[in-house]
């Protein structure tokens, strides 16, 4: 943190290549270290500097939401193509910080649109500083008559003109309606007889409005997302064995079937199939070739157990018979027998 104070004082020499490879090496290599709550400080310390390391910003970006927020929502080093790519990459719940992040451009905003999750359109449609052009409107438009979220944000929405607003009159409840009757001098009266017949019809099936919006996030969008992550870090040289540790502590299972796969050159589901199977030395023998110590492997298989339902099995006794994974074989053996294990299991 008094890296960052003072960095935020440094003035345009931040930004020369040598001084930016710096910071990027200081900096991403406490972010793979350390625990939850630095991350999230470091975070909100950096949300706004024109100076943090591109890599560093677009790891914090990936992390767990209550971390990435800040940087999604206010840094400037987050560019269109960034955000485009957090799209396709992370959780529901990052995509909706991006939806609501100000000022994003068309990019970003066509690119929202072609996903159509219904609650990244609604946090867009409530996001009167996105760069939403005309036919983009249309389309929130469109899709309010089976997302019941998108109305009344598109109601007050300051770029909705007449004849949208009449299309959307259809859909909305009467409170909505007597707004947009309203703002736009619609005639109400008139508009009601000529939906009569078919008011009923147009909300059959609408699910009604409320407060909230709950999120639901799709089947393995959240280990794509830490896939990217894991990838992220590779690319900058951070990925290390002590990272698999942090993971299992923050609880991230998924973080850590993908760190560890990639650290060995193995695939998820291997070390998937060894995380379920009643043998504990396969995961030994993943471990051993990464460079875990023996030391370190009790640790590990424990925090995995509590996070997988008490698997891999084999209890305590087999538990102590997997330390022979360890030696003395070099990892390129390990890592040798843990795929030949892999495939005949």
């Amino acid at each position: 943190m008094a890296v960052t104070d003072l960095c935020g004082h440094g003035g345009s020499q931040l930004g020369r290549p040598e001084v930016q490879q710096i910071l990027s090496d200081i900096f991403m290599g406490l972010v793979v270290e350390v625990e939850r709550d630095v991350r999230r400080r470091l975070a909100q310390k950096l949300a706004s500097a024109e100076w943090a390391p591109p890599a560093l910003v677009n790891v914090l970006a990936l992390d767990e939401i209550e971390i990435a927020r800040p940087i999604i929502a206010n840094s400037p080093v987050l560019k269109d193509g960034d955000l485009v790519r957090l799209l396709v990459e992370a959780t529901i719940e990052h995509q909706i910080e991006v939806a609501r992040r100000p000022n994003i451009g068309d990019e970003v905003v066509s690119a929202i649109i072609e996903q159509g999750e219904p609650a990244v359109l609604t946090a867009l449609a409530g996001n009167p500083t996105a760069h939403v052009t005309h036919d983009a409107l249309q389309a929130l438009v469109d899709a309010a008559g089976r997302v019941a979220a998108l109305r009344s944000p598109l109601a007050r929405h300051p770029q909705l003109s007449e004849a949208l607003a009449r299309q959307l009159y259809v859909w909305v409840g009467q409170a909505v309606r007597h707004a947009l009757a309203e703002r736009f001098r619609l005639d109400q009266a008139a508009l009601d007889r000529a939906l009569a017949d078919s008011i009923s019809e147009a909300h059959a099936g609408a699910r009604p409005q409320g407060e909230g919006l709950v999120v639901i996030a799709r089947d393995g969008q959240r280990e794509e997302m830490e896939r990217s992550l894991v990838n992220k870090l590779y690319a900058a040289g951070q990925l290390r064995p002590s990272y698999l540790i942090r993971a299992l502590r923050e609880g991230r299972l998924t973080l850590f079937i993908a760190a560890l796969a990639h650290l060995g050159g193995f695939e998820s589901r291997q070390i998937r199939m060894a995380l379920d199977s009643d043998r504990p030395e396969l995961l030994a023998l993943a471990c051993a070739a990464v460079g875990i110590d023996r030391s370190v492997y009790p640790s590990i298989l424990q925090m995995v157990r509590e996070l997988n339902n008490n698997r891999p099995g084999g209890g305590d006794e087999a538990a102590r018979k997997a330390a022979g994974a360890f030696g003395p074989v070099t990892p390129q053996v390990a890592g040798a027998a843990f795929r030949q294990a892999a495939v005949a299991g």
